[in-house]
């Protein structure tokens, strides 16, 4: 599912890919992923426009256009991508939108389950009012802040976008094992130093990712090993646990990570 490191990478295709070409056409292949204007919308929106410069807010990018005109904005859910194509290339089925800018380049928002999507909007601000700091930007002070007040668990807060924005599953689980933090302890129950090794490990964990464009599968990291059978602890050696925390699928190692 991406995450924040795949959405920075996202953030790259489209600004190498389109630069700041002027977009000629937009086509609509599956408008159900469109979410608040019609494929006629969109294409009246974006045509004869150019990309500026795009951003990403935690597992959302923003791609503002030149001059006086809408923001597009664009979620992955689980299976959704950027990819830069030629124009000639033939579409695969799950190719929703496709957006073509100059004469050989084509940005073509491709996703499987369309849970998420594209929408458009004149305030951007406000139209993700509800999502937390970015995770990769928040201050120590802020992420403080944020988990101070929590009462469930400390994946819960971390995987909660309206309480830090752009962790999924596999990055809690890793950032919580780098911390040494068992995923089920209270949010509410870190002490000072255990709040500065999570907000510390969270940082080098993520640089590392966006590094790689997504959560790398390294034979370093849990992420190596969590799908393996019989799988074991990168650091120690003892067999991972696999459970379920906060509604998710979640391995952790029960001696570098005790209750």
């Amino acid at each position: 599912m991406p995450e924040l490191p795949d959405v920075a990478a996202f953030r790259d295709v489209l600004a190498t890919c389109a630069g700041r070409r002027r977009i000629r056409s937009v086509e609509v292949l599956d408008a159900g992923v469109l979410h608040g204007v019609s494929a006629e919308g969109l294409r009246s929106a974006l045509e004869g426009h150019a990309f500026a410069t795009p951003r990403r807010h935690g597992k959302w990018l923003l791609a503002p256009l030149q001059g006086d005109a809408p923001i597009l904005l664009l979620h992955f859910g689980m299976t959704g991508e950027l990819v830069c194509c030629n124009p000639a290339d033939t579409p695969t089925p799950h190719d929703r939108v496709t957006f073509t800018v100059g004469h050989d380049r084509q940005v073509r928002y491709r996703d499987q389950r369309k849970l998420q999507g594209i929408w458009l909007t004149d305030d951007a601000d406000n139209a993700l009012a509800g999502q937390g700091p970015d995770a990769l930007e928040i201050s120590r002070t802020a992420f403080d802040a944020a988990l101070a007040d929590r009462r469930g668990s400390i994946k819960s807060a971390l995987l909660n976008q309206a309480v830090l924005a752009g962790l999924g599953n596999l990055l809690a689980d890793e950032i919580l094992w780098r911390a040494h933090l068992h995923p089920a302890r209270k949010a509410s129950s870190l002490t000072s130093t255990e709040r500065d090794r999570l907000y510390r490990r969270m940082g080098s964990t993520l640089r590392s990712a966006v590094r790689s464009g997504r959560v790398p599968p390294r034979t370093s990291w849990l992420t190596g090993h969590r799908d393996t059978d019989a799988a074991r602890c990168p650091r120690c050696g003892t067999r991972l646990h696999l459970t379920r925390v906060a509604g998710r699928g979640t391995a952790w190692c029960p001696r570098c990570q005790p209750p």
